[in-house]
């Protein structure tokens, strides 16, 4: 069994900082892509960032110059740093990973969420 595990939510002011991290545990063979995903109340979840096996990212533009995601292959784990933080950024977050099991099959990981909120 697979498991992604998030940490690092909480109340921050604006123009803080916060940085999740995410680690993958279980039977694992393999990681592909790895991401942030969040949902804010009342809104569809969006992607936020993502990140590839090769390392190349790419970013949602209202967090573009803000977050920075990075990945540690060796202890399955990515990180999102969220600089300037806006009240816009309240939601909660949740990572995702595409892995292969020890049985060879890929699936879609999500973790359970860790709630970040942005005071004015």
């Amino acid at each position: 069994q697979v498991q992604l595990v998030e940490s690092g939510g909480g109340l921050v002011q604006s123009g803080g900082s916060l940085r999740l991290s995410c680690a993958a545990s279980g039977s694992i063979f393999g990681i592909n892509a790895m991401a942030w995903y969040r949902q804010a109340p009342g809104k569809q979840r969006e992607l936020v960032a993502h990140i590839t096996s090769g390392t190349n990212t790419n970013y949602a533009d209202s967090v573009k110059g803000r977050f920075t995601i990075a990945r540690d292959n060796a202890k399955n784990t990515v990180f999102l740093q969220m600089n300037s933080l806006k009240p816009e950024d309240t939601a909660v977050y949740s990572c995702y990973a595409y892995i292969q099991d020890y049985t060879k099959t890929w699936s879609h990981y999500w973790g359970q969420g860790t709630q970040v909120t942005v005071s004015s």
